[in-house]
C-alpha cells in the first residue's frame, strides 16, 4: 500500500512560482509543516479561512472534526503528524478519503481551536528560517494562489490506498461503449 504523501505532480493547476513554493514545503520536516500551517492560519487566517468552510461539507469528516477533539494533546499531535507523513492510521485514512476542500476545512477547524481544544505549538517554540521563508513566499501570493496552494498541500496529506485510474495514454487503449 502506498500513501498520498506530497507530490509535485499533483500541482498541475498551480503556476510555476507556486509549484516552487509547494516543493519548498515538501522539503520541510513534519513538525516544520505543522508549524507552517499554524503560522499560515495565525498570520493570514482572516483572508484564507473564509474559503474553506464555504466549499466544504464538515459532516463528511466526523472522525477528524468530532472524535479528534476528545483526544489528549499528545494524541492530537500524533494524529496530525501521521496525516502529514501519510502514515496508514485510522485518522490518516479518514483524512485521505476526503475531498481537497474538506481536507482544507479540517486544517481550518483545527487552526481555529488551537490552544483551546486542539494542541497548540509548544511554549517558546522557535520557528526555523525555512519555515519563515516559506511563509513569506505564501504571504506574497494573491488570495486565489494562496487558496490553491493550501488546497494542494492539504490534498497531498493523509493515507489512501485508492489508485488513480490509468489514462488512455498509459494503457494504450481507447474507451469503448
Amino acid at each position: 500500500m502506498t500513501s498520498t504523501t506530497t507530490s509535485v505532480n499533483s500541482t498541475h493547476t498551480l503556476s510555476g512560482n507556486t509549484q516552487e513554493i509547494v516543493q519548498a514545503i515538501d522539503a520541510l520536516s513534519t513538525d516544520e509543516k505543522l508549524a507552517l500551517l499554524y503560522f499560515i492560519y495565525e498570520k493570514m487566517g482572516g483572508s484564507i479561512t473564509p474559503a474553506a468552510p464555504v466549499a466544504a461539507e464538515p459532516e463528511l469528516a466526523p472522525v477528524l472534526l468530532e472524535n479528534f477533539y476528545s483526544l489528549l494533546p499528545e494524541q492530537q499531535l500524533n494524529v496530525m503528524r501521521a496525516i502529514v507523513k501519510g502514515e496508514d492510521t485510522e485518522y490518516s485514512r479518514a483524512y485521505g478519503a476526503l475531498t481537497a476542500n474538506n481536507k482544507l476545512l479540517v486544517w481550518y477547524a483545527w487552526a481555529v481551536d488551537m490552544g483551546d481544544t486542539v494542541v497548540n505549538l509548544p511554549k517558546g517554540y522557535q520557528t526555523t528560517q525555512v519555515v519563515n521563508n516559506a511563509l513569506s513566499k505564501i504571504e506574497g501570493l494573491d488570495f486565489e494562489q494562496q487558496i490553491s496552494l493550501l488546497r494542494d498541500v492539504a490534498d497531498t496529506m493523509g493515507f489512501s490506498d485508492v489508485k488513480p485510474i490509468a489514462s488512455q495514454a498509459e494503457v494504450g487503449k481507447t474507451a469503448s461503449l
